[in-house]
């Protein structure tokens, strides 16, 4: 992580206004919240429409910070303490990530897309660190405090960051990219996440094809290559570097030529490769986000053995379709991070495709953030549930009836059920759940459908 003295830290974050005496104090590693402060570390105190962190400071300096930055609007800075004036907060804490990455000459991997990225990152720097000292986002810090948080978290000898992307709105993937000034970037796809903010798809690909904005000259994009909104808009810009596609056609540049799923992962042939791949994640179409990995790795100069060791030592991020089997004898496919349309079918598809079970039961919430068709789209997961390949239904939350409603035209009647209170949709599960059988439990991250999978293992 970052250690500076605050000298450098008053340059790097283009500040003013610290004290002479000062100057040559040494902090190590950054907080934005004054619970979690960091002995010796630097507090940045943001501000937000219904909070401002300038309201603790003195309380982080009292936990341990070495020293403050400070918004020059706000009053009455911390008296006899380190204090650097900045003229806002966020944007220094930007600025000084930024500059910390330049001075490391850390090469930068974005990544982003509506489903997937999370996977992708984390295969992209289980690939890269075959070869490479490689940092990559933790959790979900991929937004624009997190993104320069991470980046601050790197150890000075770091050669590779792996950063995650993400967005709600126009204008922040941008940003995003501005200040990692990314050497790769990858879409992973389009799909219908913050289809209420954005408005369309084609709005959607328009925000992710942000990310180029601030990637280097000659730098590698690497996109999903069977999505025609992503096509089209790259076909439309001029790159020094060909962009590379990967997907399911032969038309891509990296495409599998044969894939077998089993309960431990995928085994996959693709091309350009000579020997097949293994990934220990499961579902087909992390078969794609493998392939943006190796694209990225054949990229950065790794060879293909590099590569097949990179895919099979993947640790992926908590709650991406983790499979635990119970004491008793079921097992839980936990996907209980995020939702949308795509990933929710993918996810259905993955509990289709599962062979050696005796039942098989979708447990199925809320898809938020979708706008004005969310409950069109929530019905339409339910319709392409198919009854001779999962056994039960059952949904949470009030779009999650939607979803029951879609699926009851193609199931027999009490094999499709919805729930609003979650103790009553556990209770129902354990009276219900057998030995041998296969649950799959998936929804927004809001739903915290997590608690139902603790409850069941």
């Amino acid at each position: 992580m970052i250690k500076r003295t605050l000298m450098q830290v008053q340059e790097m974050a283009k500040g003013h206004g610290l004290a002479a005496r000062y100057e040559d104090t040494v902090i190590t590693g950054v907080s934005t919240d004054s619970r979690k402060v960091g002995k010796g570390s630097l507090f940045i105190p943001l501000k937000g429409e219904n909070f401002n962190g300038h309201l603790y400071a003195q309380k982080a300096l009292d936990e341990g910070a070495a020293a403050v930055l400070w918004g020059e609007s706000e009053e009455n800075p911390p008296e006899n303490a380190p204090v650097i004036l900045v003229k806002d907060t966020l944007h220094a804490l930007q600025q000084l990530a930024k500059s910390y990455k330049e001075q490391l000459r850390v090469k930068a991997i974005g990544i982003t897309g509506s489903n997937g990225k999370t996977t992708a990152k984390d295969l992209t720097a289980a690939v890269l660190s075959t070869g490479f000292r490689v940092y990559k986002t933790q959790g979900n810090f991929n937004n624009h405090i997190g993104l320069p948080l991470t980046l601050l978290s790197m150890p000075e000898t770091t050669e590779i960051a792996v950063l995650e992307m993400g967005m709600s709105a126009f204008g922040e993937i941008e940003l995003l990219s501005k200040i990692a000034e990314p050497d790769a970037a990858i879409i992973t796809n389009i799909g219908e996440s913050h289809m209420a903010e954005l408005g369309s798809r084609e709005g959607i690909a328009d925000a992710k094809m942000e990310i180029v904005k601030g990637m280097k000259p000659g730098g590698q994009f690497i996109y999903f290559g069977d999505e025609p909104l992503l096509k089209e808009r790259t076909e439309a810009l001029r790159f020094s570097t060909k962009p590379v596609t990967f997907g399911k056609s032969a038309a891509n540049g990296y495409y599998p030529t044969n894939i077998e799923q089993t309960d431990k992962g995928v085994t996959f042939s693709a091309h350009p490769f000579q020997d097949a791949l293994f990934i220990p994640v499961l579902g087909e179409h992390n078969v794609w986000n493998a392939l943006a990995a190796a694209a990225a790795g054949q990229y950065f100069g790794l060879t293909e053995d590099q590569i097949k060791e990179g895919l099979e030592g993947l640790q992926m991020t908590a709650m991406r379709l983790e499979l635990s089997k119970s004491e008793q004898g079921w097992s839980v496919i936990n996907d209980a991070y995020n939702a949308s349309p795509t990933s929710m079918l993918a996810a259905i598809k993955l509990m289709e495709d599962l062979t050696g079970y005796k039942r098989k039961i979708a447990v199925l919430g809320d898809m938020l953030e979708l706008g004005e068709s969310e409950a069109e789209f929530h019905r339409g997961v339910g319709e392409k549930i198919h009854s001779d390949k999962i056994d039960y239904v059952f949904t949470f939350g009030k779009l999650g009836e939607e979803i029951a409603a879609g699926a009851k035209a193609n199931f027999a009647e009490g094999m499709v059920k919805s729930f609003t209170d979650k103790s009553a949709l556990i209770s129902e599960l354990k009276s219900l759940v057998q030995k041998d059988d296969l649950l799959l439990v998936k929804a927004s991250r809001g739903m915290k459908l997590e608690e139902v999978v603790a409850a069941l293992v």
